[in-house]
């Protein structure tokens, strides 16, 4: 079988073999968005909503959630993360929260899956503490903004 189906000869999906890469230093940046009624964001940026601080609960499960990838995603390799930080930003105009997830390692393999998870666990946390005063939200354009390190070198968007 070819190399690149990462299939073995039984026909059994297996993880890469990473163990020749070169360690290099390796970051990767995603962003996504959630939108909501007008009252909705004012509740999570006043601090008003009854669950508490959203914002700051859906920060730390993005985090939590970086470093769980491996367990959610079957093929993922376990990597140490050097660092994780999740940001947002309030976008009143169109009524939605924007996420931006950074991650960092020093390692054989990229960390874009860890960014890609952690944005998605952000807005949904989001979701799941709001929902029950806006079940019209809605995640989207949740993508890959840059990478760099390894082979492959940086990579960016085009807008």
């Amino acid at each position: 079988m070819s190399k690149l189906t990462h299939f073995n000869e039984f026909g059994e999906a297996h993880m890469v073999d990473i163990g020749d890469k070169e360690i290099s230093a390796r970051r990767a940046v995603v962003k996504g968005h959630i939108s909501m009624e007008a009252e909705t964001l004012a509740l999570i940026v006043g601090g008003k909503h009854k669950k508490g601080d959203v914002l700051g609960i859906a920060r730390t499960a993005g985090i939590m959630a970086s470093k769980r990838t491996p367990d959610l995603i079957p093929l993922c390799h376990p990597i140490s993360l050097t660092h994780v930080s999740v940001e947002f930003e309030i976008d009143d105009r169109n009524n939605r929260i924007d996420c931006t997830v950074s991650t960092e390692t020093r390692g054989r393999t990229g960390v874009e899956m860890e960014a890609l998870t952690a944005v998605q666990i952000t807005l949904l946390t989001i979701y799941d503490m709001c929902k029950a005063v806006d079940r019209g939200m809605v995640i989207g354009d949740v993508r890959l903004i840059e990478k760099s390190g390894g082979k492959s070198g940086h990579w960016q968007a085009e807008d």
